[in-house]
Parts: C-alpha cells; structure tokens; sequence
C-alpha cells in the first residue's frame, strides 16, 4: 500500500523545473475529473476558467488569488493532451513565468484516484515560488471535492510555504 504525502517536490535538470505533486482523492475519477475541466467546478476551487474541451482546443483561467493585478495571474495555453477521464494537458502562458506545461493524471484507486499533478519547464525560482501556491490551489480542490469549506489560497499559501524553504 503507498502511503500519500501532500507536498510537492521540485525536480531541476540543467535549469529548468518541474513541480511534482501525487495525491490520493478519495473521490472517484470522473468525479475528479469534473473537478479540473469543468469551467462550474473549476470556478470554485481555482477561478473563473473557459475550456475548450478537445486535444487543441483552448483554456483560460483567471485565479482569484493571489491578491496580485488580474494581468499578472491570468493564464492560458493550448489543450496538449485530452483523454478524459485520465490526462489533461496543457501549456501554461502567464505573464509572470516562461512558457510551461502543466499535466494532470488521474489513475483510479479502489474508490479514490491519485492524481499526478506535474508543471513543468519552469526556471528554478519561479518554481520554488509556484510550488507551495499549488499545493495551496491543490488543497482547494481536494475541499471541493470533500464538500468542506475551501480555504482561502492566500491562508493555505502561507500555512505550507514553510514546507518549501
């Protein structure tokens, strides 16, 4: 039986990152699935988000944290890899980072799925900046998914970044 831990790791070959997070939800797969693709459900863990739901359609993502210029936050890229209910890809464009990837895999577990969350082609710093907000969006997604209340990011950021240092 693996055990689960919620930190993510940050993985760094020859200057560029990856942001590495597996987690088990114990929700199941099509339940999470929903969860990161559909704009409704996706609104209320991480922000408003339009999708274009095929491999080269688009998504855009407007985060409500962190309390930064909407400009400076706002994200979209290309569908890479659509294969519902397992793999969601896409690029990452945002204005405060380099262009990236970000892949979500979702593998059925008993009546739970373990999510592989990955970011990658990140530059080092901006991933050691990216990681504990992730795990802080990643937390969101799992109240939402538990029907709890989510936290706010900005609380959830600052309670992990000490994992981070």
């Amino acid at each position: 039986m693996q055990i689960f831990d919620d930190t993510g790791t940050v993985r760094i070959e020859d200057d560029v990152a990856t942001l590495i997070f597996v987690r088990r939800l114990a929700h199941p797969i099509e339940r999470v699935w929903q969860a990161i693709t559909d704009p409704e459900h996706r609104a209320r863990w991480f922000g408003q988000t339009t999708i274009e739901p095929r491999a080269g359609g688009m998504i855009e993502t407007d985060p409500d944290d962190p309390p930064v210029p909407t400009s400076a936050k706002h994200m979209s890229g290309r569908i890479v890899v659509w294969d519902p209910p397992h793999v969601l890809g896409h690029e990452w464009h945002q204005a405060i980072v380099s262009a990236s990837m970000v892949r979500y895999e979702l593998v059925s577990d008993g009546d739970g799925t373990v999510l592989t969350f990955s970011h990658s082609g990140l530059k080092p710093h901006d991933a050691r900046g990216f990681v504990p907000g992730t795990h802080a969006y990643l937390d969101r997604l799992t109240a939402h998914l538990d029907g709890t209340v989510i936290p706010a990011w900005s609380a959830r950021y600052a309670a992990v970044a000490p994992r981070y240092i």
